[in-house]
């Protein structure tokens, strides 16, 4: 039984006769199967279905052929005769018997099996490769999501240590008001002549007892009431929002504040957290004043969603 030659094979399977001859070409004339590789993939070149043009000098049954612009032939042309095996080409070749029809459809066959095989090796290559590239994209999804978290943390503690910053500087200064007051205190003593508790405590004689004078001791010093409070809120996004609230409004009114002023999405429903002491704010801290919460003069607030 003759076999069919590579290019009639690919031809049978309902392959292009142009990208039948670039498929043989390309591969040597090898064989079906490097034939059927090169097809796949090149399939979406865009010159694939352009006509095939042999390279000037092609050797022809073992004889150098020159091309001219009149003479073009194609690969494996029925006129001038039918491709061997090794690239040439048999002309009016007496012993080639021509395929029954059986023998072609069988022939037919082995190649279409032959090229489902091809293609379900390949098919089962891309989905691996996609595969792989849904695990690398979860993989880079993790790593941002850290990094996202790593960053919030990050802001999270600034906020803490700026908070812990003004009261140690709200702190400081009250203790300069106290020394100060004090200093103020033994002037006076020194200037009208009163011994100080201090002075009387360092000294071996006994003090002599003098008069008291309506200015020696002045009124104890008196701890500064706050009326207003400035409140920092960090939004779900991370932008802030400064405002000024009375010492006595509720915290719904810094709620209210975040709905009207922030870009909270409609409908999302969130509430506020202290960063430091972290303390989540409920229900019921909603309607106590800012005072009472322990918000004045100044604190820093968290938008977080519920």
């Amino acid at each position: 039984m003759a076999e069919l030659t590579t290019l009639e094979s690919l031809m049978e399977m309902g392959f292009d006769r142009n990208r039948a001859e670039k498929a043989v070409a390309s591969t040597g004339n090898q064989g079906i199967e490097q034939a059927m590789d090169w097809l796949m993939v090149h399939e979406s070149d865009p010159d694939i279905d352009e006509p095939f043009v042999p390279p000037v000098g092609n050797v022809v049954g073992g004889a150098a052929v020159t091309q001219s612009p009149t003479d073009e032939p194609s690969i494996a042309d029925p006129a001038e005769g039918t491709a061997g095996g090794d690239g040439s080409i048999d002309v009016d070749d007496p012993s080639k018997v021509p395929l029954s029809e059986e023998e072609r459809l069988e022939q037919v066959r082995r190649l279409e099996e032959l090229m489902r095989l091809k293609q379900a090796e390949r098919r089962e290559r891309e989905r691996a490769e996609e595969l792989e590239r849904e695990k690398q994209r979860r993989k880079d999804g993790q790593e941002l999501q850290h990094i996202r978290q790593k960053l919030q943390d990050d802001d999270m503690k600034k906020l803490s240590d700026q908070r812990m910053k003004e009261k140690m500087e709200d702190k400081m200064a009250r203790q300069r008001v106290k020394d100060k007051i004090a200093r103020d205190r033994e002037e006076r003593a020194q200037k009208f002549g009163v011994v100080s508790p201090a002075s009387t405590a360092t000294s071996s004689q006994p003090a002599q007892p003098t008069p008291p004078s309506p200015t020696s001791h002045g009124p104890p010093p008196t701890k500064k009431e706050y009326d207003e409070s400035r409140i920092q809120i960090r939004l779900l996004d991370g932008s802030t929002l400064t405002a000024v609230f009375k010492a006595q409004e509720p915290l719904a009114a810094v709620r209210v504040y975040v709905q009207v002023n922030g870009n909270t999405p409609e409908g999302q429903d969130f509430t506020l957290l202290s960063p430091y002491p972290r303390n989540e704010y409920t229900e019921l801290d909603m309607e106590k004043p800012l005072k009472e919460l322990g918000l004045v003069p100044s604190a820093v607030l968290v938008v977080i969603k519920k």
